[in-house]
């Protein structure tokens, strides 16, 4: 039997290894320096081609997960995340844009999408009694992956920049890195057995102080897809994420503009919302193992209408920071509390492929939330109304979260009847 708290450094592992995908903006000005032809935009849809083959790949490769187990689909992903940097820099070396986008773009994104749902759903069955805690580990590492990996693109960048070379030669060094670790990881995860438990938590089953809390149902993500709640989730996280990625997106101007910071200290903001991100994680999701998965979710809403109306109005430096980094912190949280809340209301029997078709929401919201804030920009001339607008859609957000919990309320008590009639 192995170590679940093994398996759960190994998703760690995973998971910060492309979690390194959100210290792109290292490569910006480097790249715009090594092709000299290229614009700011045709630079940007290397990104933009990631997060996009990201959401992508979760959808379509979740069934995969499931029928071949965590380790094949992690070692599929290491290959196409670390060959995929391997071939970005190659396209580095001699100056092709195209050869970039398709190595950090497309084959770097399939291995972030198939990366990332692929521990999850084994650690939801290695951790029955923290499901919250254990998936907010693992999306935690996501979160801080860009945080070690930022520092040591750009060392490596300085060091070998011969002949303009240097990002080749850190796509080169980093993508062997990351294909050692992702593999390495990959080999140690392993679903437990059928209907497994801790003996802690065996042991308090056995003797009747604790009640195994069913999961809703266990259905298919076929099956999934054609419910109501399924509906819920999406729409809940197309709405965090873009709002959530338009903050990440106009930080830095934000923050110069609302508050008159230099750009250098806008920078050390940017920064610490990395830290921010990741935090909210691990604090959200293990949280909800206590609140509840709704109450946690209606929590992040109120929170971020409050906050976004507040932000265009704080003149405060610090109490403008401590605003953008708990925004951050639902951020996070949204994306780590999300798996447990899929197994609460689906079970566990696909919730890798579930999980993927939820993750669609990612790969909208990543081109949604940027370009609504952008345009905003553009029109009004300040950030000030898309922050108003995004405080409105939340509003749409928190309606859902509360449709949500009715409806597990009422699933949760017709299950208390059946089985209450079934014994009697």
């Amino acid at each position: 039997m192995k170590n679940r708290w093994l398996i759960a450094a190994s998703a760690v592992g995973l998971h910060a290894s492309i979690g390194s995908v959100y210290a792109f903006s290292v490569f910006k000005k480097p790249l715009g320096q090594l092709l000299e032809s290229a614009t700011n935009n045709e630079i940007a849809w290397t990104f933009s081609f990631a997060i996009f083959f990201l959401g992508l790949s979760a959808a379509i490769m979740g069934h995969f997960v499931e029928k071949n187990g965590p380790r094949k689909a992690g070692m599929l992903a290491a290959t196409f995340f670390g060959g995929g940097l391997l071939i970005a820099g190659f396209g580095a070396y001699i100056q092709n844009l195209y050869l970039i986008w398709l190595g950090y773009g497309v084959l770097g994104g399939i291995g972030l999408g198939i990366g990332y749902i692929t521990p999850v759903s084994t650690l939801v069955k290695w951790f029955p009694d923290r499901r919250g805690l254990a998936t907010g580990l693992a999306i935690m590492g996501f979160g801080f992956g860009a945080m070690v990996a930022g520092p040591v693109f750009n060392f490596i960048i300085e060091t070998f920049t011969v002949e303009g070379n240097g990002i080749a030669y850190t796509w080169w060094i980093t993508g062997v890195v990351y294909l050692v670790i992702m593999f390495a990881s990959a080999s140690y995860l392993e679903r437990p057995p059928q209907g497994w438990m801790p003996d802690a938590m065996k042991a308090a089953v056995e003797s009747g102080e604790k009640k195994v809390l069913e999961d809703l149902t266990q259905l298919t993500a076929n099956e999934a897809v054609k419910t109501g709640p399924f509906y819920g989730l999406w729409v809940m996280m197309f709405i965090n994420i873009s709002c959530g990625i338009a903050v990440i997106y106009a930080a830095s101007p934000l923050a110069q503009e609302s508050i008159g910071l230099s750009p250098a200290e806008a920078a050390g903001v940017v920064g610490l919302m990395s830290l921010f991100n990741g935090l909210g994680r691990i604090a959200w999701a293990s949280l909800s193992d206590v609140l509840g998965r709704p109450n946690t979710y209606m929590i992040f809403f109120l929170i971020q209408i409050v906050a976004f109306c507040l932000l265009p109005n704080i003149t405060s430096i610090i109490l403008f920071q401590v605003v953008l980094y708990t925004i951050l912190t639902c951020y996070g949280g949204g994306f780590a509390t999300l798996p447990a809340f899929i197994g609460d209301l689906f079970g566990t029997k696909e919730l890798s492929a579930i999980h993927g078709y939820v993750l669609t929401a990612w790969a909208l919201a990543g081109l949604a939330g940027p370009q609504i804030a952008a345009y905003v920009k553009t029109t009004t001339g300040s950030y000030e109304m898309t922050l108003y607008i995004f405080a409105g859609v939340f509003v749409i957000a928190l309606i859902a979260s509360l449709l949500m919990k009715s409806y597990m309320t009422r699933a949760r008590a017709e299950m208390d009847v059946a089985a209450q009639t079934a014994h009697a």
